[in-house]
């Protein structure tokens, strides 16, 4: 099947970089927009940010009391299933080791991204940083740190990004527009997905659009 090169698809991904079904997603769909612009498609992925728990501290907490709060006596199977089902996507969770944090800062690094041309990039670097490496992603020297593996200059050092007031206003938005849970793929002139689809759903959604 050829693609359509003469116009690109356009598709809004909403998540929260601490939820683990939005690290799902984002690695299947980046595995099927990859194959899409292989055959010669052109995608724009626009990130939209959420907040899973916008009270959630800003200095962190271990991932697995939060579990445990959450879920009591199934946070362990919780884990260990989660843990499988990743690894059949190629990722490798910690959960061990990730620290539950507030993601303002980091959304704020994305979207800084989004303005780069590097949104995609910084994305993968945030997720993985959180759930393989127990990096803690709400702090400041951590980001600036992840920021320059995805080639991202944060606003701090002179780069094109949102503020704090811009970025709380993006998460208004969303919330306005009733979104209550993610992941969520919108396909410009095609279907919406929520959850955590498999790569071939997301391939079948941009295919859609030609």
């Amino acid at each position: 099947m050829s693609a359509d090169t003469d116009r690109p698809v356009r598709v809004e991904f909403v998540l929260d970089l601490i939820c683990v079904h939005s690290y799902l997603a984002f690695t299947r769909f980046e595995k099927a927009a990859a194959r899409r612009r292989a055959d010669g498609g052109m995608i724009e992925v626009t990130f939209q940010p959420f907040q899973i728990d916008a009270q959630a501290p800003e200095e962190g907490e271990p991932l697995t009391e939060r579990h445990r709060r959450d879920f009591g006596a199934d946070a362990e199977e919780m884990s260990h299933r989660m843990t499988g089902i990743a690894a059949r996507d190629g990722l490798s969770l910690d959960f061990g080791r990730a620290i539950f944090v507030n993601t303002f800062r980091a959304h704020q690094l994305l979207a800084t991204g989004q303005r780069q041309g590097r949104a995609e990039a910084i994305t993968e670097r945030l997720f993985r940083a959180y759930f393989s490496e127990g990096r803690n992603i709400g702090d400041p020297g951590t980001l600036d740190e992840l920021a320059a593996d995805a080639g991202v200059v944060p606003v701090a050092a002179g780069g094109d990004g949102p503020g704090p007031d811009e970025l709380a206003a993006a998460l208004a938005v969303v919330r306005q527009r009733g979104i209550t849970s993610v992941p969520l793929v919108r396909v410009d002139n095609g279907p919406e997905l929520s959850g955590a689809r498999s790569e071939q759903d997301y391939l079948d959604a941009l295919a859609a659009t030609s």
